[in-house]
């Protein structure tokens, strides 16, 4: 077997954030520190989730890390406008099998976002005929204030 880029990828850890800033790109910067990733190296991946991989609440990687994510992000600077990113992780009821991330960016609310990433994982899943154990599902919204940006991610690590 060939040597892998990323070494065996074995987590994955659902993160959110929202960040305002001077430019939009601050503001992004500011809501990937907020999301407890803002010293990773991120490469933005598709939505496979590895078999086996376990969930776990933080990345024990070193700082300025390569880390695999799939995410999805949204910003304005129109004030009072809501702007919502959400993520959603369909997890196979068997360990061998692949789970699938979705994402979402706009201006849905929480509600609207949280049931429309829940049912495109559900739709994936069932293309892919693999039974679902659970759905998991992270929203990050927030009304504009400023130059404003909202994240939701998966890393995969």
């Amino acid at each position: 077997m060939k040597s892998l880029l990323f070494g065996k990828l074995e987590y994955f850890t659902i993160v959110k954030g929202v960040g305002t800033g001077s430019t939009f790109l601050n503001a992004f910067d500011k809501a990937l520190i907020s999301a407890g990733i803002g010293n990773f190296n991120l490469v933005r991946v598709s939505s496979i989730l590895p078999p086996g991989v376990k969930e776990t609440q933080k990345i024990e990687l070193p700082p300025g890390h390569i880390l695999p994510i799939a995410y999805g992000y949204a910003y304005s600077a129109e004030y009072g406008e809501r702007v919502t990113a959400a993520i959603s992780v369909g997890i196979p009821a068997s360990p061998e099998h692949v789970g699938v991330i979705m994402e979402y960016s706009g201006d849905l609310d929480e509600k609207e976002a949280r049931d429309f990433v829940y049912h495109m994982a559900k739709e994936a899943m069932e293309n892919r005929g693999i039974k679902i154990k659970k759905i998991m599902v992270e929203v990050s919204s927030t009304r504009v204030e400023g130059k404003t940006c909202v994240f939701a991610g998966v890393a995969i690590w």
